[in-house]
């Protein structure tokens, strides 16, 4: 079966003079050194590894990509751009090159040079379109800035993919609602999904530590998250992570202090949304419900990690409620007294 994948090549925090109070980047991104010199042979290593049946993109993560030194952006884009223009014989085809970056380091001379190669998504760290949650995370920028850095890029032909965060210094539910409304406004075309972890050696941290900030909880960063990615999905916007990407260092209790890091935290929000799809569901049943058939695909998501959404649907809906495995598409219904489905 072929796949599509991303050769992640992760820079430091080079580009960004910034430093948000979340911001512990050599933690977050696992990498401690950067030399450029070793990027050609990353490439070559993590495509060795595939078919020609695959597809990769060459994915530059970590850091603010637009904002490092322009010389040494443009020597990793032309070394990008080799394995575009020259793929490796029966390995992957690369086709195109990502990036991610800030809204304020976007500029009609970084799109010039972009153009030049074949960059085909930018991922934007909006994290909020909300100005006071911004200026209390210390982001360096406005809600307008990144609004008009995804309009830039819309208008150029890229995809752009919107990062956000939950549980940010003065979020609240609906402003990490109102966030992902205006991104699927705005026509962004995937959105990942980040929850506040406070990292040791950061501002953040000192703030939680004086009691000026309190991390949100795992099952309330799974609500809020849950809100935040039914909002991308009723707009058709793909959500393509919940939950920061696995690594020794943030599974380090002594690195990460507080707020929901979790290794499962898509899988959690996803069974969280299954659970209240089915509870409406439920609940507009005309008699008990004794049985609900449910994609075998989803089966999992359904019941929830340790039962707990079956648990809670028991609870409510009566102790001889029962979710099986079928090949119907959506979940299906039978009531005690009639059939009836959805």
């Amino acid at each position: 079966m072929s796949r599509h994948l991303n050769v992640p090549i992760f820079i430091p925090h080079l580009g960004c003079p910034n430093l948000c109070v979340f911001c512990n980047q050599r933690t977050i991104s696992g990498a401690q050194h950067f030399d450029p010199a070793e990027v050609d042979g990353q490439i070559a290593q993590a495509l060795a590894t595939t078919t020609e049946q695959d597809t990769a993109e060459i994915a530059f993560f970590g850091g603010s990509f637009t904002g490092i030194d322009r010389e040494l952006m443009c020597c990793l884009l032309d070394i990008a751009e080799r394995y575009v223009q020259n793929p490796m014989a029966g390995k992957a085809r690369v086709s195109g090159i990502r990036m991610s970056t800030r809204p304020d380091y976007i500029s009609q001379e970084i799109l010039e040079i972009l153009s030049r190669y074949s960059v085909r998504t930018v991922e934007l760290g909006v994290q909020s379109l909300d100005d006071a949650v911004l200026a209390a995370s210390a982001r360096g920028h406005n809600a307008s800035c990144a609004e008009r850095a995804c309009r830039m890029l819309l208008e150029a032909g890229y995809e752009v993919v919107g990062q956000t965060m939950i549980g940010l210094p003065g979020s609240t539910l609906q402003s990490e609602i109102a966030t992902a409304k205006a991104l699927c406004e705005l026509g962004v075309q995937g959105a990942r999904i980040y929850p506040t972890v406070v990292f040791a050696d950061t501002a953040l941290c000192e703030m939680m530590q004086s009691g000026r900030y309190k991390p949100l909880s795992l099952d309330e960063a799974v609500e809020r998250s849950a809100a935040t990615l039914r909002v991308f999905e009723a707009h058709g916007v793909r959500v393509i992570r919940i939950g920061l990407c696995a690594s020794d260092n943030l599974s380090d209790p002594a690195l990460a202090l507080g707020g929901a890091n979790h290794p499962a935290l898509g899988e959690l929000v996803r069974s969280y949304l299954y659970y209240q799809n089915l509870r409406k569901l439920l609940s507009r049943a005309s008699d008990p419900v004794q049985q609900v058939e449910i994609p075998a695909r989803e089966l999992s998501l359904a019941i929830g990690q340790h039962k707990q959404n079956l648990l809670r649907l028991q609870a409510e809906f009566g102790a001889q409620l029962k979710l099986v495995a079928s090949d119907c598409r959506a979940p299906k219904i039978y009531e005690k007294e009639k059939e009836h489905c959805t």
